[in-house]
C-alpha cells in the first residue's frame, strides 16, 4: 500500500549535508568594501530586493558582540596591496557569517565576491556551486532569484576562462531550471547537450533527472536516476531518488528492492530505522 507521504526529507537531509560541508571548505576564508552604485545596480532584482538589503537584515539578527566584530572586519583593508587585502578579507567575513552568525546568504555573497576578486576558475566554479546547492531547496522566492543571479554570473564568468567546461554549462543550465527564470527550456538544452555528448557524466544525468522530477515525467526521471545509479554504484542520493521514484510511480516492489539497497549505506541510526519503516510500509 502507498504511503502518500513520500520521504522527501531524506533528499532533502542530503542537500543540507552537502551545503554543510561546502561551508566547512570555505572555513578560514572571506569579506568586502563599502559597496559602489554599480554594485549595487548589479545586484537588484526587479522586485527592488538587492544585496544590499540583504545584508542589512542579516546584520540586524547580530548580537552586540558580531556587530563589533563584523565592523572590525569590514575596516580592516589598510594601504599597500588593496586587491590581496579585499580577498583575504572577504574571506574572513564568509567564515564569519558562516560559523558565527550561521548566515548562508551573506556568507555565500563574500565566497561570490572573493571568486569575482580572484577570477579563478576553481574559486569561480566552487562559489557558483555553493550557491546553486542552496537555491534548489530555497524556498524563499526573492531569495531564490538573488541566489540564482549570483550563481549565472559566476558560471558565465568561470565559462569565459574555460568554455569547453561541462561542469560549468551543466551548472549554469541548472540555474535557469531551478532559479524561477522564465526560461527553464534553455536550461534543459545546455544541460541535455552534455549529456548527449558524454552520457557518463553524472552531474548532467542527475539535473536532467530532477528536472523531469520538477515537470511531473517521472519515468524519465527514473531513467536518469539509474543510469547514475549504474556509473556510480555508492551514490546515496541517486539510490533514494530511485527509490522515491519508484514509490510515487506505485511501483512498491521496484521502491522496497532500491531501499534495500540504501540500508547498509547508511550510518545515521535513526535515518536507517526510517528507511527500514518505509520498506515496511511498502510491503503492506
Amino acid at each position: 500500500m502507498k504511503d502518500t507521504n513520500t520521504p522527501q526529507w531524506i533528499t532533502a537531509g542530503i542537500a543540507i549535508f552537502l551545503v554543510i560541508g561546502l561551508f566547512a571548505a570555505t572555513k578560514g576564508q572571506l569579506f568586502g568594501k563599502p559597496k559602489s552604485a554599480s554594485f549595487i545596480n548589479r545586484n537588484e532584482l526587479s522586485t527592488g530586493y538587492t544585496t544590499d538589503s540583504l545584508l542589512y537584515h542579516a546584520k540586524e539578527k547580530l548580537t552586540s558582540e558580531q556587530v563589533t566584530r563584523l565592523n572590525f572586519l569590514e575596516h580592516s583593508i589598510s594601504r599597500g596591496d588593496v586587491k590581496e587585502q579585499q580577498i583575504h578579507v572577504y574571506h574572513q567575513l564568509a567564515a564569519f557569517w558562516a560559523d558565527s552568525a550561521r548566515a548562508f546568504a551573506p556568507a555565500a555573497w563574500y565566497t561570490a565576491e572573493a571568486a569575482r576578486l580572484e577570477n579563478s576558475e576553481k574559486s569561480l566554479t566552487f562559489a557558483a556551486h555553493l550557491l546553486l546547492n542552496n537555491l534548489v531547496e530555497e524556498e524563499n522566492p526573492l531569495l531564490k532569484q538573488w541566489e540564482a543571479l549570483q550563481a549565472k554570473e559566476l558560471f558565465e564568468q568561470a565559462l569565459q576562462l574555460n568554455p569547453g567546461n561541462d561542469s560549468s554549462r551543466v551548472g549554469l543550465g541548472a540555474v535557469f531550471v531551478y532559479g524561477g527564470f522564465a526560461m527553464p527550456m534553455e536550461g534543459i538544452g545546455m544541460i541535455k547537450k552534455v549529456a548527449d555528448k558524454d552520457t557518463t557524466n553524472v552531474f548532467a544525468q542527475m539535473t536532467l533527472g530532477k528536472a523531469s522530477l520538477m515537470s511531473g515525467q517521472l519515468e524519465k526521471a527514473v531513467e536518469r536516476f539509474k543510469r547514475v545509479a549504474r556509473l556510480q554504484p555508492e551514490n546515496l542520493e541517486a539510490i533514494i531518488r530511485v527509490a522515491e521514484t519508484e514509490e510515487q510511480m506505485d511501483q512498491s516492489a521496484e521502491a522496497i528492492i532500491w531501499y534495500q539497497k540504501l540500508l547498509p549505506m547508511i550510518n545515521n541510526v535513526e535515518m536507517k530505522r526510517e528507511v527500514a519503516n518505509r520498506i515496511e510500509k511498502l510491503k503492506k
